[in-house]
């Protein structure tokens, strides 16, 4: 076999015959990499003496690239755990926000496929670099609309104002000066429109260069180690790499929930303070600098890989304590009999040349006339299609709940956004790290094959769709709002507002709830409720505003400024119980699934099945589902805010409507994954019943002699 050797400096050596340079020891390797690397080109008296660069250490890479995948996760999911204050901060819809949290896989999913073709011919480390700038950028980006935008004002008074100035009390007709609508009108239209698309514009382009970024980061380093790990050891590094990538998105979570408890004019306070809290529907959390904290993550953890070589030498030993229970369960084995240990790296590195022969044959044209070929033998497989549309139900489950999930208990329990995003940080994402670990351990420890791996994906899937249920009943109808909800004794007229505040000038697209704790009804504005006048009562860690002499609340008042707390938030936690739950029960089918796909499909098939299955995924599931999610929560919305005429975000929702369609989204996904697992089950029994019918055909005819032989033996009995 005619060979050609690489030098460090990427040029062909052809100074002496082939199969020398083939055979080249590694001890003369090291020794000439030692004469590149030592100033001027001359070697040392004794190469064994100098100390290895740490970045020619594959451990070393490996912990550089868990903690970037740690901080690349978590700036991917930080939108997620902020997106409803985003959206309150900018007027967003649900759905315009589903769009905007979805839309970095546009930029991944155009790109991954190219990354398999790629494959080992670029600078792998050098290239991971490049990725993680664009996503520190990306980062940076997102955080930008902040500081271009105006402060953050939370009622409808001039700039030179006070906030809660008087303008939101009731004040007759005729004490209010004459409004100048056509030129405020004009102002809205030119500026600030034109304002809210840049903004949302830079905020898509952000969300696409975050995808762009993140294409390299977890291919390429996934194949490095791979190709320069012991091949004993590669298995462990990368368990290590998944274990410490999956705390991403719950340190993205407990960061949203510490950020959003911060002001979001932090960096430029009023004078004077502010008089909201974080309980306040108002309330908008410092969401912009999550943003630039995960983004200088990214950017620490960059650094390294400018420093890293194309290629290192392959390590060379196993890690001690994979020796220790190595040698030990050698001793089982026969002295004249090869340990797998001993066969496996030949083998791999075997398998590996071929593949990398194979790979710079093809141009990219050639690439791109192949792919489609092999993606259709891949459709049509029917396990590995089965086990694909199972993971884009599970995966379309996830997407929503991990986008919309703290928005559903913030509304439905009336918590606040940062205790919403600790309860999923602490208990949901650990639930499914436990769930995917679990999964590993049963498939490992039990030896499980394909028909076990299809009954376990069965059962996690089924115990997942029996824990939705009770999700169904767990919440509280939407309490009373005046001129809103209906009003029990009301009769439903043409009437926006009771008639009690019709003496008031009330500004329609105000905003600034207020509570009648007796009642239990909820009023957009103080002025709603007829009231004329405003207390403030200082204590020790707040101020509580009430406003009195409201002629729409039995006895005058007084009523509480905020809105009203729900009765049944004391069920946030059992729900969450139940959500984490199912997690780890759908989580448990993750490693199974991918073990069905591996062993069902044909092994030089293997590698682009998984890529094809990740782009599947990104195409059919993270990329629509949050944009369904987040449809289907607006058409439960039963009061729009207005902003320049335009619906901007959603004020008030019908609770119950609301848990309906969002938890009936997540029910319709896991039946559907419970019936792909249940089709599976159903192929693997007849392929079983099949294989056992050919074993039998194959034996029939020796046996039939052998029995032939023996005394009064007739051959049917042989077929049983």
């Amino acid at each position: 076999m005619l060979m050609k050797t690489v030098d460090l400096q990427g040029q062909v050596n052809t100074d002496g015959p082939v199969g020398e340079e083939a055979q080249m020891p590694d001890k003369d390797t090291k020794a000439m990499m030692s004469v590149e690397d030592t100033p001027g080109g001359k070697a040392c008296p004794n190469p064994q003496d100098l100390r290895p660069s740490v970045f020619y250490s594959i451990k070393f890479f490996i912990l550089c690239h868990s903690l970037l995948q740690l901080a690349q996760l978590m700036i991917s999911g930080y939108l997620k755990s902020s997106i409803s204050t985003v959206e309150k901060r900018f007027g967003l819809s649900s759905q315009t926000s589903g769009l905007l949290a979805a839309f970095n896989e546009v930029g991944n999913t155009a790109l991954i496929v190219f990354v398999s073709y790629f494959g080992s011919r670029v600078h792998r480390p050098r290239l991971i670099g490049y990725g993680a700038v664009i996503v520190a950028l990306a980062g940076l980006l997102m955080s930008l609309p902040h500081f271009i935008s105006e402060p953050y004002r939370y009622d409808h008074t001039s700039p030179d104002m006070p906030q809660d100035y008087e303008a939101s009390l009731c004040q007759p007709t005729t004490l209010v000066p004459a409004p100048t609508p056509a030129p405020s009108n004009s102002s809205c239209s030119s500026n600030t429109e034109a304002q809210h698309l840049a903004v949302v514009g830079i905020m898509f382009m952000a969300q696409t260069l975050l995808g762009v970024g993140s294409v390299p980061i977890q291919p390429f380093g996934i194949s490095y180690i791979d190709d320069f790990a012991h091949n004993s050891n590669s298995p462990l590094y990368l368990g290590i790499l998944f274990a410490v990538t999956m705390m991403g998105p719950g340190m993205a979570y407990g960061l949203g929930g510490l950020m959003l408890r911060l002001y979001v004019d932090i960096d430029r306070m009023p004078e004077g303070g502010i008089r909201l809290t974080s309980k306040d529907p108002r309330w908008v959390g410092a969401w912009w600098l999550g943003f630039l904290i995960s983004a200088a993550a990214v950017a620490l953890a960059a650094i390294p890989y400018f420093f890293f070589p194309k290629e290192m030498p392959k390590e060379k030993h196993e890690l001690r304590f994979r020796r220790r229970v190595l040698a030990a369960s050698a001793s089982t084995v026969s002295k004249g009999e090869d340990s797998p240990s001993e066969k496996s790296p030949g083998a791999s590195q075997e398998k590996h040349d071929g593949l990398a022969q194979i790979a710079p044959d093809l141009t990219v044209i050639q690439f791109i006339k192949v792919f489609p070929r092999v993606l259709l033998r891949t459709l049509r497989h029917p396990i590995f299609l089965l086990v694909v549309l199972s993971q884009v139900c599970t995966s379309s489950m996830v997407a929503g709940m991990a986008t919309f999930l703290p928005k559903f208990l913030e509304r439905q329990f009336s918590v606040t956004a940062s205790y919403a995003n600790l309860l999923i940080g602490s208990l949901t994402i650990p639930s499914a790290i436990m769930g995917i670990v679990l999964g590993g351990v049963l498939v490992k420890r039990l030896h499980l094959g394909p028909m076990r791996c299809g009954i376990l994906c069965l059962l996690g899937a089924l115990s997942c769709l029996l824990f939705t249920l009770p999700l169904f009943f767990m919440g509280c109808p939407t309490h009373q709002i005046a001129g809103i909800t209906p009003q029990p004794g009301d009769l439903p007229g043409p009437e926006l507002f009771p008639a009690c505040s019709e003496p008031c000038s009330c500004p329609l697209d105000d905003f600034n709830p207020v509570c009648d704790p007796r009642a239990h009804v909820e009023y957009l504005t103080p002025c709603q409720a007829g009231c004329t006048s405003q207390v403030a009562q200082e204590a020790l860690d707040k101020s509580q505003v009430f406003y009195t002499n409201c002629s729409c609340v039995a006895g005058g008042g007084p009523v509480s400024a905020g809105s009203c707390d729900s009765a049944c938030s004391h069920l946030v936690l059992p729900f969450m119980f139940l959500v984490s739950l199912g997690a780890a029960l759908a989580s448990l089918t993750h490693t199974p699934s991918f073990m069905l796909i591996l062993r069902g499909v044909k092994k030089e098939d293997k590698t682009l099945a998984v890529g094809i299955q990740f782009m599947l995924l990104r195409v059919l599931a993270w990329m629509p589902s949050p944009v369904i999610h987040g449809s289907a929560i607006d058409t439960t919305c039963v009061h729009w805010a207005q902003s320049c005429g335009r619906r901007a975000v959603c004020r008030y929702y019908d609770h119950d409507l609301l848990r309906n369609r969002f938890v009936g989204l997540q029910f319709f996904f896991k039946t559907g994954s419970l019936a792909c697992f249940a089709l599976i089950l159903a192929i693997l029994r007849q392929q079983v019943k099949e294989e056992g019918t050919q074993v039998t055909v194959s034996t029939s005819g020796p046996q039939q002699q052998l029995l032939a032989s023996g005394p009064g033996k007739k051959p049917e009995e042989s077929s049983v």
